[in-house]
């Protein structure tokens, strides 16, 4: 069979290192900075991390203007006090530094400064018609890959429903990908972050939009992350270790830029709109199941064949049934190593909604790229069998 066709354009240069954050200065200037807006939260200046970012912005030349108030799940009002920010400050450059938050942040943010507008003016791909300013993506988490995708997540205000705001113009064009960053994460945002980079090798591998080059990046994700997520919760100061889990989340970026998500993913959205359940943990949650349900398609079973493979879970003598078995039982492993719930019960959902977070998630987006067809009564079924 011949291989899936695609177009790949990577638009985002990733540097990677220990102490790389020290480098933010000399790109920064090198992309034409002269007065940059670092975009991040009152948890990352206690770290110390915009400390650093701002002494070596201004050793470079390049004034710096500070927005701290990011909160997590950016909304249209965090966007708009983020543009208040660069305005005032006469802003002509972008560092997200910190989780997906503050990325999708600044993203927003560089929509509206440079096109206008509102954010729902965006929602889709393609919308913005003028160049946005360069932006460099600082994470701090190994979690979203939003350092490499050129989407900006941004709730409304007022109905708290997502838009997935996507243009090319919007990515990054550097990924800062420094591991001394997410020492300073405490334990739970590790699991957390962690199990969604991990979730996102795994959907990204098997969606109907998969090609070569994405699968290459899935594999080595979930190569990177399986391995590594138990160490760095063992061993928090395990610099090669959290190396890897920043490596990897980077890498399903990049996979998801090429071939979206899937199941899990609209699964989740609903637990946390209306239980508060954290992303990762709702992900996390929901996985397992989905690569059963998915496993039913042949395709997917290759490709959860090929993760399991390269995270030496399974031999190449290995039938797929196999592969896809020691797949979900690596899962659960991580799971319960990251404290994530295994049950809804656990999870403190009311049986009683299971009807509406099913209907809820048959009309989020990246169900449409699941590689088994799914519906209300699809999600329903999902539901009741982590119940």
């Amino acid at each position: 069979m011949i291989p899936t066709p695609f177009d790949s354009n990577p638009r985002t240069r990733l540097v990677f290192g220990p102490g790389v954050l020290d480098r933010v200065g000399a790109l920064a200037r090198e992309l034409g900075a002269t007065r940059a807006l670092v975009v991040t939260d009152r948890g990352i200046m206690a770290a110390g991390h915009v400390a650093r970012a701002a002494s070596s912005l201004e050793a470079a030349g390049v004034a710096v203007v500070l927005y701290d108030a990011v909160r997590e799940n950016p909304t249209t009002l965090d966007v708009s006090r983020c543009v208040e920010a660069a305005r005032a400050g006469r802003a002509d450059f972008l560092v997200g530094l910190g989780g997906g938050s503050s990325m999708d942040t600044a993203k927003g943010a560089n929509f509206i400064l440079t096109n206008g507008g509102e954010m729902k003016d965006y929602h889709g791909v393609g919308k913005a018609r003028l160049p946005m300013l360069p932006l460099i993506a600082v994470p701090t988490t190994a979690g979203t890959g939003s350092e490499c995708q050129s989407a900006a997540l941004i709730a409304d205000e007022a109905t708290h429903v997502k838009m997935a705001c996507l243009d090319p113009k919007a990515a990054a064009r550097v990924a800062l990908l420094d591991p001394e960053l997410t020492v300073s994460q405490p334990r739970r945002v590790t699991a957390l972050t962690g199990t969604d980079a991990l979730v996102h090798a795994v959907e990204s591998a098997v969606t109907t939009r998969v090609t070569p080059w994405s699968q290459m990046h899935s594999r080595e994700a979930f190569r990177l992350c399986a391995g590594a997520l138990e160490v760095v919760l063992a061993e928090p100061s395990n610099l090669e270790a959290r190396g890897r889990m920043l490596l990897g989340a980077a890498m399903a970026g990049i996979a998801i830029e090429n071939s979206m998500l899937g199941a899990a993913h609209a699964a989740a959205n609903p637990l946390t709109a209306r239980f508060g359940l954290v992303h990762g943990a709702a992900v996390g949650l929901m996985l397992p199941a989905v690569v059963r349900f998915n496993a039913e398609v042949e395709a997917a079973r290759a490709g959860y064949r090929d993760l399991a493979l390269a995270a030496g879970l399974v031999s190449i003598a290995d039938s797929e049934s196999t592969a896809v078995d020691r797949l979900v039982a690596h899962l659960e492993h991580l799971r319960r190593v990251a404290g994530i719930p295994a049950t809804l019960a656990e999870a403190g959902v009311d049986p009683a909604m299971v009807p509406q977070l099913a209907a809820d998630a048959a009309r989020q987006w990246t169900g449409g790229f699941n590689p088994r067809p799914v519906d209300a009564a699809s999600f329903e079924t999902l539901y009741r069998s982590v119940g």
